[in-house]
């Protein structure tokens, strides 16, 4: 454990060690009261028949015995209960195991490029990024979202604002073609939410919260939807469960800086349509195969550019077991652009959030829960604008076009 937990540059032999201390306190403060608890059961009931029996002061006697467990096991009750408290505190900090596909590295620098597809566009020198584009066909407009709410929440203007709720639906057809029930989220949660799917404690402070009613805008779907399922026990025959939805997604995007934040690149508030599986641990990676496919097959579809990295552990998530990335590429700006993450939780969020099925036995087991963007809007609108510039103008894929009402962008 230790060693995995490594992988992911988290030094846990303090922390585990600290843990199990306290856990073998609290099964030894555990057993204390519940023998406390039985000799208290006894006790209480030999006074009435010591009373019957005409023996008063031996009645008295296992009264004044009963007074002084009961206040010995309220000292230990409250014992227990800080031992319970600071064992899920320390859990809590504690990531995911990384499973043992995962390749070592420190940085994205050291992520795997599994395979890349798709036609690199053939573009002149003097491309424009989608900036300059959205500007000159007047699609997006970054100083109105300024002047409105604050850098990083952009306007989308006419053309620019029918191509985005072009995407949305045709990303949410095609989950709905692949077996995804649709549903529609709220668009904040709890913080039991928050803590169920891992994005509480907020560790790098990423969330906006609503504080007057402690409650946070969802970075993702994920959190509602997977959260359908907890303290759920799912009959084996429900299972696999697949939801999609579509959800405007909030992010800090705290000490986000330089050319990785202009235009589209970094935005605190953006679209995304998510799938969420909950699976059998058995069938969990076929199913990631499957989601893996599923994204891959919209990049096709739209035309673009694509490669797939597999996570090292450095740059995974907190959460997660194994992270594929997609990116694709901008040709105006000469870079890879993450557009969807799809990931295995295995047990972690499951446990968070007990989430269990029941088997053919009746025994009950922890899922496996997984999703993965399919699509997240900014950055697939950019390479879109990008690769698809014309002298006359931004061709629209032909997949869109149904949803557009147009082809071109003029």
């Amino acid at each position: 454990m230790i060693g995995r937990l490594a992988v992911k540059g988290f030094d846990g032999r303090g922390v585990i060690t600290e843990i199990l201390e306290i856990d073998e306190e609290r099964r030894r403060l555990q057993h204390k009261c519940d023998t406390d608890a039985s000799e208290l059961k006894k006790l209480s009931a030999s006074i009435g028949m010591l009373m019957k029996q005409g023996k008063k002061d031996e009645a008295e006697a296992a009264k004044a015995e009963v007074a002084r467990i009961k206040s010995e096991t309220k000292g230990l009750q409250d014992r227990l209960a800080e031992c319970e408290q600071k064992q899920t505190e320390l859990l809590l900090t504690v990531p995911n195991l990384p499973c043992a596909a995962v390749p070592e590295g420190r940085s994205a620098e050291d992520n795997v490029v599994e395979v890349t597809g798709g036609k690199m566009p053939d573009l002149p020198e003097d491309a424009l990024p989608h900036w300059d584009l959205a500007r000159k066909y007047n699609i997006i407009d970054f100083d109105l979202g300024n002047k409105v709410t604050g850098a990083g929440f952009p306007f989308y203007v006419g053309k620019g604002a029918r191509l985005q709720r072009a995407l949305i639906q045709f990303f949410l057809d095609e989950a709905w073609k692949a077996g995804y029930v649709e549903v529609e989220p709220p668009f904040v949660v709890n913080e039991a939410s928050g803590y169920g799917t891992g994005q509480l404690p907020d560790k790098e402070g990423q969330m906006y919260h609503v504080n007057l009613d402690n409650l946070y805008l969802i970075p993702t779907a994920e959190v509602p939807v997977t959260n359908i399922y907890r303290d759920v026990i799912i009959p084996e025959a429900e299972l696999p469960k697949k939801n999609c939805a579509y959800s405007p997604c909030w992010r800090r995007e705290a000490g986000s800086y330089g050319k990785d934040v202009r235009g589209l690149n970094r935005l605190h508030q953006f679209d995304k349509v998510e799938i969420v599986r909950i699976e059998k641990p058995e069938n969990s990676y076929a199913a990631l195969e499957e989601m893996k496919a599923h994204v891959q097959g919209l990049l096709e579809k739209l035309g673009l550019p694509w490669h797939i990295l597999r996570l090292c552990g450095g740059d995974m998530s907190f959460t997660s077991a194994i992270t594929f990335d997609f990116e694709v590429w901008s040709a105006a700006q000469k870079r890879w652009l993450e557009v969807s993450s799809v990931s295995n939780f295995e047990t972690y969020q499951a446990n968070r959030l007990k989430c269990r099925y029941r088997n053919a036995d009746k025994k009950i087991q922890l899922c496996h829960t997984l999703n993965g963007s399919a699509l997240a809007l900014p950055r697939i609108v950019a390479a879109l604008l990008e690769n698809n510039q014309t002298p006359e103008g931004i061709i629209v894929p032909e997949c869109l076009r149904k949803y557009t009402g147009f082809d071109i962008i003029d």
